[in-house]
């Protein structure tokens, strides 16, 4: 039996904090936003093929299985494995103080 491929979505809250982080590291360097970015959807992209590779998210409360996160350059990503599709929800710093969500 063929696993079909998740469609993966970014939501408007992610997408906007990766543009966040983005313009933040490119003040230094320019170089390393990009590869930063491109780690980030690499990673994101992958899910679609092997959604449950990453661990439940610990700090979703009430996690009903289908919250899940990883860190990818001192950034922690926070998606849900839905039927059809997987969602990027969050993007954050792992320095940021981590909230329940």
């Amino acid at each position: 039996m063929v696993k079909k491929k998740r469609k993966i979505i970014i939501d408007d809250l992610a997408l906007t904090q990766l543009n966040q982080a983005y313009n933040y590291i490119r003040k230094d360097s320019p170089q390393n936003a990009i590869k930063v970015r491109n780690d980030i959807f690499s990673s994101a992209n992958s899910l679609s093929a092997n959604p449950e590779k990453y661990p439940l998210d610990k700090f979703k409360n009430h996690n009903d299985g289908t919250y899940r996160a990883f860190e990818k350059h001192h950034y922690r990503i926070i998606y849900r494995v839905l039927e059809t599709e997987i969602r990027i929800i969050m993007i954050r710093n792992t320095s940021m103080q981590p909230l329940e969500h």
